[in-house]
């Protein structure tokens, strides 16, 4: 599906949500470091993926690689991770609980 001009793989609606993640605050797609496409969750990018899954290294979370569903602001990592669960440019809510699946995404150290 095609958000704010970006393929987002395994999208369901205009905010990013996949099948997997539908609360009203589900709504970031995240580019995957493998691949270079934006995926809602990790589920989908195993469904629809590259099969080669691989984290952002570190020296990389100043790449833009989060895209906010409700404006369709791209973040960077850091950005993302310091943004309090918040669209720095919107304010939309992101869902706290996606901070579970970080270590799916970016590199702890």
């Amino acid at each position: 599906m095609e958000i704010f001009g970006k393929e987002i793989r395994g999208a369901v609606d205009k905010e990013t949500r996949c099948r997997h993640y539908q609360q009203t605050n589900d709504r970031i797609a995240i580019k995957f470091y493998c691949c270079g496409e934006y995926f809602p969750c990790y589920q989908c990018h195993q469904e629809y993926g590259c099969g080669k899954p691989k984290v952002w290294p570190r020296r990389l979370f100043g790449e833009q690689a989060v895209l906010c569903g409700s404006c369709g602001e791209e973040l960077a990592i850091n950005s993302y991770l310091n943004s309090g669960n918040r669209c720095p440019a919107c304010e939309a809510s992101f869902n706290p609980g996606c901070a579970l699946h970080y270590h799916l995404y970016f590199a702890k150290e």
